[in-house]
């Protein structure tokens, strides 16, 4: 007679969110607020589409093409920074240093892009997709250099050495605000460049 011997499972780590709660209430509170305001430019663009497809037509798509490079590798580079201090390696301070670099490229090609249309004319009062233009991507244009400052911050701790790895709620936290700042620009570039 044979005896099944039950081996006990191993125990799995529940899944949670990275980093803290009131960083995600705070995230999920500004997708709230960009969705609200995506909704009003999709809702005036179908009202009135010649002025959004005359609007967009005025704008550098090969700009707002670069900006998205820019962010998306920036992003990598957070992810890939949170990866090696979760395991203890070195290079996550060069690789948020690099972040802030590279995002640079986006800052730097929004004031390039809003004073190249100031010099032309359009402000937010051009009409009702320059409204939205400028208000929309300025708001994000705000979060970005938040999410600089932020990415500053991990970066300074990390070479102090008060991020090692064995507790990455501020890493996670502060990696998941840039994530969410390169997700809204993911919805923002082709709705207003491409589809308007």
């Amino acid at each position: 007679m044979s005896y099944l011997i039950l081996q006990p499972e191993p125990e799995t780590k529940a899944r949670q969110l990275p980093g803290d709660l009131a960083v995600w209430i705070f995230i999920f509170a500004e997708l709230a607020v960009f969705g609200i305001m995506f909704i009003g430019f999709a809702v005036a663009r179908s009202l009135d589409p010649a002025t959004f497809h005359a609007g967009r037509e005025v704008l550098h798509p090969w700009t707002g093409l670069l900006n998205t490079f820019a962010l998306i590798t920036a992003s990598y580079l957070v992810a890939t920074a949170v990866h090696e201090l979760r395991h203890g390696r070195s290079g996550a301070q060069w690789r948020l240093w690099l972040a802030v670099a590279v995002s640079c490229i986006y800052t730097a090609g929004k004031l390039y892009e809003y004073v190249h249309l100031y010099s032309l004319g359009y402000n937010l009062g051009t009409d009702t997709f320059f409204m939205f233009y400028f208000f929309l991507t300025f708001f994000h244009f705000m979060h970005v250099i938040l999410g600089q400052v932020i990415l500053i911050v991990l970066a300074v701790k990390v070479g102090n050495g008060d991020y090692d790895g064995s507790d990455m709620n501020g890493m996670e936290s502060g990696a998941s605000y840039w994530h969410m700042v390169d997700l809204v620009w993911l919805v923002l570039f082709p709705m207003i460049y491409v589809l308007a």
